[in-house]
């Protein structure tokens, strides 16, 4: 891998894998950590808050438009990465030269976007949980308001936004499921009939499975199940 030798943590336990199934550069495990390998990468985790340090000092000295988010060492101690954050290009030769110096290893800048930042650093959502960038999910997906607009949520923005100020990933987590569900269920703005009375669609509740309907001549709204509706919409 392009990281080189490096270590990691077990998250699941071993399995029988066909061969042909495994992709091309899977890392190999090459054996189990001893006592060495972790004081190592105990060494290697102080070398780079040290590093992250002097990067955040001469940045400030430079007054460039970055903002530093993590430091990380190879476990060969050969090169250090600098992950930062910016708006726009920055041009960060010098300062690569003087860490070079300074800190006497290879010097890798590599700009992330706001989610990757926020996975970095961590934090706890509005849900009371770690961030699930941050603890378990792997890559980011796509997600758009029209996800929240299908469950009904919120559209205010400050509701949406996770801490990276995108939409929150969680969007993404329900969204094909109410899609199903509101696939037999009358569209808003049509016409449905109940046995409770024909009316006007106003609102879905796809998990209860129930329609909100605007009986005119009453000028009443009702809600109906989808059991009690006379014609039900047929699947898409």
């Amino acid at each position: 891998m392009s990281r080189g030798t490096d270590l990691a943590t077990v998250v699941s336990g071993p399995r029988t894998v066909d061969p042909n199934q495994v992709e091309a550069g899977t890392p190999r495990v090459l054996k189990r950590a001893d006592a060495q390998a972790l004081a190592k990468k105990e060494v290697n985790q102080l070398r780079a808050r040290k590093a992250q340090r002097v990067c955040a000092h001469r940045i400030r000295e430079r007054n460039l438009p970055m903002r530093l988010t993590s430091a990380e060492s190879t476990f060969d101690g050969s090169k250090i990465t600098f992950y930062f954050f910016a708006e726009k290009r920055v041009d960060f030769r010098d300062l690569v030269r003087d860490l070079n110096k300074t800190l006497h290893t290879r010097i890798e800048m590599k700009h992330i976007g706001n989610r990757d930042e926020t996975k970095l650093i961590g934090g706890v959502g509005p849900c009371g949980r770690e961030l699930c960038c941050s603890s378990w999910l792997r890559e980011f997906s796509s997600v758009s308001v029209r996800m929240a607009k299908e469950q009904g949520l919120s559209l205010k923005p400050s509701k949406l936004a996770g801490m990276c100020g995108r939409l929150k990933c969680c969007l993404r987590y329900e969204y094909d499921t109410y899609r199903e569900l509101g696939k037999v269920l009358p569209n808003i703005g049509t016409t449905a009939e109940s046995v409770k009375g024909t009316g006007t669609v106003i609102r879905q509740n796809k998990l209860k499975q129930s329609v909100i309907l605007r009986i005119e001549d009453d000028d009443i709204e009702i809600e109906v199940l989808l059991d009690d509706l006379v014609q039900k919409k047929q699947d898409a």
